[in-house]
């Protein structure tokens, strides 16, 4: 487990989020549009937007697309039960994320932009991880 305590847009979040629940099944549009975020009920390892202003939009599969604005926080729980991620606002559509992430988890926070690519490999490097 690695403990995550970083700063990060709303935006990044959410493109971490889907490509750990949805990005092979979510239609395209959904996926480039800012205000459409996946939920997932919690046996099956909660996301949950708490937002002032939310629609839900289409169920596919476990997961449930939300429209949602003015967004205070998100709460990403992996299936497996090893990543637990919060996103909190600060100013806007401007946050922290805070919480344990698998190693598996800091590959999706890279893609999202929650992380650097450098700060992964730093990790890695600093760890001793073989990706043999």
């Amino acid at each position: 487990m690695v403990e995550i305590d970083t700063p990060s847009s709303l935006e990044n979040f959410r493109k971490f989020i889907i490509a750990s629940t949805c990005s092979s099944f979510a239609p395209k549009e959904y996926t480039e549009d800012p205000e459409i975020f996946p939920e997932r009920e919690d046996d099956l390892g909660a996301v949950y937007v708490e937002a002032a202003d939310k629609v839900t939009l289409k169920k596919i599969r476990e997961i449930t697309f939300v429209n949602a604005r003015d967004i205070l926080g998100v709460i990403y729980n992996s299936k497996s039960g090893n990543t637990s991620l919060k996103w909190r606002q600060i100013r806007k559509n401007h946050g922290k994320v805070t919480g344990n992430a698998s190693q598996n988890s800091l590959v999706n926070l890279a893609e999202g932009n929650v992380l650097t690519l450098a700060w992964v490999e730093n990790y890695v490097r600093k760890k001793g991880i073989d990706n043999k």
